[in-house]
C-alpha cells in the first residue's frame, strides 16, 4: 500500500481519523443514552432531525436522506419508538401513500434530557484535550464536510 501519493496519503489518513474518532465519540455516547435514556445515539438523531422539521415531522424517505441509512431502516427505528409514544404516524392529507413520522411531546421532552446529556459528553469528550479556540477551529473544518447535507443539526435554531 506504499504505492500512493503523498496527498492521497494525506487523504486516507484524515479519512480513518476522522471514521475512528467518530466511533469513539459514538461509544462514549452510547452507553449514557442506553442507560439513562433508554436511547440509542441514532434513536437521538432520529428525534433531533424531526425536531429541527417544519411541522415536527417528515418523511420516511427524507429521514433517511438525513440519517444516511435506507427507508426500511428507518421504519425499523421508528416502530419501537412508536410504541413508545415517543414518534407517531401520519399520512398526508392529500396522498394516502404519503406517511409521516411526527415528534410527539412524550419523544420532545425525551429529546430535552438527552440533549443535556449529550452536552455533559460533549464536554468530556473535549475538555482535556482542545482549547476553545481549537475546538471552534475543529467544528468550523467539520462543518465544511456536512455544509451540503440535509438536515444540518448544529445551527442553533431548531
Amino acid at each position: 500500500m506504499q504505492y500512493y501519493f503523498a496527498m492521497d496519503k494525506s487523504y486516507y489518513i484524515a479519512a480513518l481519523r476522522l471514521l475512528q474518532s467518530a466511533d469513539q465519540v459514538r461509544d462514549r455516547l452510547s452507553g449514557d443514552f442506553a442507560s439513562i435514556h433508554g436511547l440509542s445515539v441514532n434513536e437521538f438523531f432520529f428525534l433531533m432531525h424531526l425536531e429541527r422539521a417544519p411541522l415536527h415531522r417528515l418523511s420516511r424517505v427524507e429521514l433517511a436522506k438525513r440519517l444516511h441509512v435506507n427507508a426500511s431502516t428507518v421504519t425499523r427505528m421508528a416502530a419501537p419508538m412508536e410504541k413508545t409514544g415517543l414518534v407517531s404516524r401520519q399520512t398526508d392529507d392529500r396522498d394516502a401513500r404519503l406517511s409521516f413520522v411526527v415528534l410527539s411531546k412524550a419523544g420532545h421532552k425525551k429529546l430535552l434530557e438527552a440533549n443535556k446529556t449529550f452536552t455533559k459528553q460533549a464536554g468530556y469528550v473535549f475538555q482535556d484535550r482542545w482549547k476553545e479556540k481549537e475546538l471552534e477551529q475543529l467544528s468550523n473544518l467539520l462543518h465544511r464536510l456536512v455544509a451540503d447535507a440535509p438536515g444540518d443539526l448544529s445551527r442553533d435554531d431548531p
